[in-house]
This record gives C-alpha cells, structure tokens and sequence, in this order.
C-alpha cells in the first residue's frame, strides 16, 4: 500500500498489514469475518465519525476505495469495532454507527412495500426482519436518530433527507395495543412515534 493511500507521510505496519490482508480477503466479495476469531493486537488511530468520514491519525482517509476496502473487515463485538483479517484483530472508535444510509428506494405499497437502502462504503440491505430500522429519540431534545442494520451487527444512520422521505411513507399500525407511526418493509412494521405524539397540523 503506497503511503499516500492513507495521506499520511507514515503508515504503520499494521494498518499496511491490514489493508493488504482486507485486499486478498476481499476478492469475490465480502470477506466471512465473523468466521475469523484473530488475536487481539492493539488499537489503530483510525475513527468514523457520525457522518460517515473516515479518519487516519486525524487525517480524512480521501480515497473511497481505500474506505470501502477497510468497511469489508469491519467487525463489531458488543460495543466496540475492530477491522479483522484471519491472523489480526485491532481496535478503531466508532462515534455513532459505523456506516450511514445515504438514500434508499420504495418498491410497493402497504405491507407489500419494500426499502432498500444505500450506503456511503457500497453496501445495500432490505429493511425486514433480518434488516430491522429503530428509531432513537434524544431524551432532552426528541429529535430522532433513525438506523437500519446492514450486515453482521453493523448499522448505518439514516441520514435526514431519506429520513424525512421515509416520514413520507409511513403509515399507522397497532403494536402491543398502541398506534404508531412507522414504517412497512419486508412484511414486517418498524414503528417509528406513538400515533398520539405526532405534531398536529
């Protein structure tokens, strides 16, 4: 990996190692990493930020390639994310979710209805019983924090204008003996605000 990839005048072995590894792994698609349990070795200075930036010892990683080659070995156990190949597992901070839904497509109507969202590293997902979204409300403020799981335990946040989209679609429906508002998609409804706390008007 040439020291540009990362914009840094230095790159240390271990990210060069990793991002080899990811290469090789990557061929043909998307590397099995929750088969690969590798030792621990440490934490890498790399961060994603809540919009979806990468960072390499505080520098913006400029290339998207370069990013979407990292997103690959992402891996995520309990709270903490770690970028895996089969021989080595290290650390990174995830400010928020690691990846961010950047738009999406509606196909059907109703409970037949289906959204398909896009990321900002390539990935795409059905929202359904296996891609659920959630919807996270500030306590102090209530604005919300809309997600939808892509793969393996690894979310994106549902940036506002697909959010605001999707306000569009959604529709009410009883859960547990309570209205809501939400959304359909894959068969199954994702509520998003108790009907009764709508802003009127």
């Amino acid at each position: 990996m040439a020291k540009s990839d990362l914009q840094q005048n230095t790159v240390t072995p271990s990210a060069e190692n990793i991002a080899t590894a990811a290469r090789k792994a990557a061929k043909g698609g998307l590397p099995p990493v929750h088969l690969w349990d590798p030792p621990f070795c440490g934490d890498l200075d790399m961060q994603i930020k809540r919009d979806g930036t990468w960072f390499y010892q505080g520098t913006p990683i400029g290339r998207p390639a370069l990013v979407r080659l990292f997103s690959t070995i992402l891996k995520r156990e309990g709270d903490r994310y770690y970028l895996v190949t089969p021989v080595e597992k290290v650390g990174i901070t995830v400010d928020d979710a690691p990846f961010v839904a950047v738009d999406f497509t509606a196909t059907g109507q109703g409970r037949a209805q289906e959204l398909t969202f896009v990321t900002n590293v390539g990935d795409s997902a059905t929202a359904g019983p296996d891609h659920p979204i959630r919807v996270i409300r500030d306590a102090q403020t209530g604005e919300p924090a809309p997600y939808v799981l892509i793969r393996a335990n690894l979310e994106a946040l549902i940036d506002r204008k697909s959010f605001y989209r999707l306000a569009d679609l959604g529709q009410h429906a009883d859960v547990n003996g309570r209205g809501w508002f939400g959304l359909w998609s894959g068969g199954a409804f994702f509520p998003m605000i108790p009907s009764d706390e709508l802003p009127s008007g």
